[in-house]
């Protein structure tokens, strides 16, 4: 077990459905033993109102959060670093650990298939919190 908290950032194109799907359940399920960062390589204006539903049936609010720009100082302080479709966009540096993760983007889709995507993430998270040293 280790004093160190670590950092993980989800970085998709809009930052507005799946990366905050992600960094919702990982702040909720991971608490203050993981710092949770979040951005995008082109951020959208608002967040997926069906993506916040969706989570809202989780019990997990992720309506107070903003779509913001991919910062390369989070990928240097970040010890894991997971990539949903944003191809090329996030900057690569030794040491750190990197997952891409392919999903479907929630954009324009129902609440069906958010809730699939939304439990898919789910999924992944708690695989992640499982190799997480926390």
């Amino acid at each position: 077990m280790t004093d160190i908290t670590p950092t993980v950032l989800f970085v998709c194109v809009h930052n507005a459905g799946r990366s905050q799907i992600a960094a919702g359940y990982l702040r909720e399920l991971g608490g203050d033993r993981v710092r949770v960062l979040s951005g995008g390589s082109e951020p959208g204006t608002a967040l997926n109102p069906v993506a916040v539903a969706a989570m809202a049936e989780e019990g997990i609010d992720i309506s107070d959060q903003v779509p913001s720009i991919l910062e390369t100082e989070q990928v240097r302080e970040s010890d894991v670093v997971i990539t949903m479709g944003c191809g090329d966009a996030c900057p690569i540096f030794p040491g750190k650990r990197y997952e891409d993760w392919e999903l479907e983007d929630p954009a324009g889709k129902d609440i069906d298939t958010v809730r699939r995507i939304r439990d898919d993430i789910r999924g992944r998270v708690d695989g992640l919190i499982a190799s997480l040293p926390i």
